[in-house]
């Protein structure tokens, strides 16, 4: 199993007004480098290979199986999800194929254990025998970005723009506890990843 990114998310969870005022900046000198600062925080916690271990904003993912589940599921390895895009797999004439969406649901837990669960009395197609023969694209990431990551969002931004530096004449602080305090709650551990 895998994953890879098909299209990044549009927007950040807060705005740079948001991060402005969080930081009590007035003034359009510093936009860029607050801007940058809120990617570089959401980047820090998002996707797969985030903090999180989770999607925070919308966007799209390909997740790549060698086949078909023995059982009736098929476990997502990214949350929350929003919807399931397309099944495709590769059939034994070596031909990408579209599994209908009449054959498979989403199950009912998207934020934690995502699955798309084949229908009563359906099965799951043959396959050619080749790595990632199976590829169920995703649209994960919340609709609305819960409001404690987007506060600890606000916190590294605010940590980041006031050590900007790797090291200091002055003590260097680290991240603040109440961004991991904010944060835990979402935390996502991901089984054989």
């Amino acid at each position: 199993m895998s994953l890879s990114l098909v299209t990044a998310p549009g927007a950040e969870p807060v705005t740079l007004q948001e991060a402005k005022d969080h930081l009590r900046v007035d003034g359009a000198d510093d936009d860029a480098l607050i801007s940058a600062l809120i990617t570089a925080a959401r980047e820090h916690i998002d996707g797969r290979d985030g903090w999180l271990g989770r999607a925070i904003c919308t966007q799209t993912w390909d997740c790549h199986f060698d086949a078909f589940p023995s059982g009736d599921s098929i476990a997502l390895p990214i949350a929350p999800i929003q919807s399931v895009t397309s099944v495709k797999y590769i059939d034994t004439d070596g031909v990408q194929q579209t599994f209908s969406s009449d054959n498979y649901a989403l199950g009912a837990d998207l934020d934690w254990s995502p699955r798309v669960i084949l229908g009563w009395g359906k099965s799951w197609p043959s396959i050619r025998a080749v790595p990632d023969a199976v590829t169920v694209r995703v649209m994960a990431g919340y609709t609305d970005v819960p409001k404690p990551i987007c506060q600890a969002i606000l916190l590294l931004v605010g940590h980041l723009y006031e050590n900007r530096e790797a090291s200091s004449a002055t003590a260097m602080h680290e991240v603040p506890f109440s961004v991991s305090a904010l944060l835990a709650p979402y935390r996502r551990f991901l089984r054989g990843s």
